[in-house]
């Protein structure tokens, strides 16, 4: 093993996308404690503050599966909102304004943040979003969330909406 001649493994799921530079991003953490206290001056470089955006989540590999989580629950989340603006603006009679609905919801309510905030920003350049495809290519984090929850039986329901073989399927 590696580990014997002097190596460890230290793993980072990171979260921030291409907006990460400017609106920061966040670093999860995965290895040996000792490993991850060695580099702890380079994480808090990277990080958005010292002790924030940033944090050691156990063995190697925690950090990759924190990450993998993550993403299924920011699915979970880019679901509801679509079906939340899906069914206003099937409410014909209201005429609802998306965009204004968006910038209301974006402070103050319980359902603000940052994925509001892209949504907001996408509305008020055009309603429709005749631009975005009505889906995204499955890259396995959510079919993957699924599967675990699946293995440790833990209900997550919010995942419901994956095809019935998404999970015998290869991601990508």
């Amino acid at each position: 093993m590696v580990s014997a001649l002097g190596f460890q493994y230290i793993d980072a799921g990171t979260s921030g996308g291409i907006w990460g530079l400017a609106e920061g991003y966040s670093l999860m953490v995965g290895g040996d404690k000792a490993a991850v206290d060695r580099i702890q001056p380079i994480i808090e470089t990277l990080a958005p503050a010292k002790n924030q955006g940033w944090g050691h989540m156990g063995p190697s590999g925690s950090g990759h599966f924190v990450k993998m989580i993550h993403n299924g629950i920011e699915y979970g989340l880019m679901q509801a909102y679509a079906e939340g603006f899906e069914v206003m603006k099937a409410k014909s009679e209201f005429n609802l304004d998306l965009a204004q609905i968006s910038e209301v919801w974006r402070y103050g309510s319980v359902v603000r943040s940052w994925l509001l905030d892209l949504t907001a920003r996408a509305l008020a350049e055009d309603q429709e979003l005749s631009a975005i495809k009505g889906y995204v290519a499955d890259s396995g984090e959510g079919r993957w969330t699924v599967a675990e929850a699946i293995d440790l039986d833990v209900p997550a329901p919010v995942d419901h909406a994956l095809p019935d073989d998404a999970l015998r399927q290869p991601p990508g």
